[in-house]
């Protein structure tokens, strides 16, 4: 049988490490030709290696897989995604027939994706086409998604693309909408950028996390940016790399 190539890409090493492992065991015909702890590595190495199939995290920080994946299409390898509970993706796999594994992975799923994985590579047969409609779902979802933040009176219901940007206030979070309007929301910054993962708002600095659609300026050299309110935030030097690396890709 064929080796098939591999890649894994996975923010967390713990989770490719056990992949690997449970791959060698009981996958003997898969190849692990590149393990890659963040989206931008993963999409360096499968430029260079064009692996035949790539097992994909969906919730990674700065990108996450389905973003990873809209700068690569169309491609020619299969992907298997592997998640631990995102509700709506699974429903969209099993809409679009598209392989994923569950967090912690059963061995038995494992040896059927990758069973499939070599039926389609013997057959000249990739899922480039299905992945592109499944792509459309996701972003489709994302687009009209509201995120339900709390405040002191009960909770607001708001599209990601109105919030300009968030301030960290203790416990509390400021959120500064597109409307002009100042909200109080009873969660951590911390907890705030969870909400929002996935919807292109990135933690420039300790304090602030901002949505790089309404960011108007980048000063080069003193690292700060403008926001679409006139807010000038300046961006921490441990951050700026990843800044400007997902600002690159919206």
């Amino acid at each position: 049988m064929n080796n098939i190539k591999a890649i894994l890409i996975d923010d967390e090493v713990n989770c490719t490490d056990i992949l690997s492992i449970q791959l060698k065991k009981h996958c003997s015909n898969v190849e692990v030709i590149a393990v890659c702890n963040s989206a931008k590595d993963g999409i360096e190495k499968i430029n260079e290696l064009n692996p035949d199939v790539i097992f994909l995290d969906i919730e990674m920080p700065h990108m996450n897989g389905f973003r990873l994946l809209e700068q690569l299409t169309p491609f020619n390898f299969e992907v298997v995604f592997t998640t631990a509970y995102d509700e709506f993706a699974i429903k969209a796999f099993k809409v679009c027939a598209t392989d994923y594994l569950l967090k912690p992975i059963d061995k038995t799923e494992l040896i059927e994706a990758v069973r499939k994985v070599a039926t389609k590579k013997n057959g000249n047969n990739n899922s480039s086409t299905q992945m592109t409609e499944l792509l459309k779902m996701i972003s489709s979802q994302s687009q009209e998604k509201k995120i339900a933040l709390p405040t002191n009176d009960g909770m607001l219901f708001l599209k990601p693309s109105d919030i300009i940007r968030c301030e960290s206030d203790s416990n509390y979070t400021y959120v500064f909408l597109a409307n002009g309007e100042k909200i109080c929301v009873t969660k951590t910054l911390k907890q705030v950028e969870e909400s929002l993962h996935g919807f292109s708002f990135f933690r420039v600095h300790q304090s602030h996390l901002v949505n790089l659609n309404h960011v108007i300026k980048y000063n080069r050299d003193d690292s700060g940016i403008i926001t679409s309110d006139g807010t000038t935030i300046t961006i921490a030097r441990q951050r700026k790399e990843g800044f400007l690396e997902m600002f690159s890709k919206i």
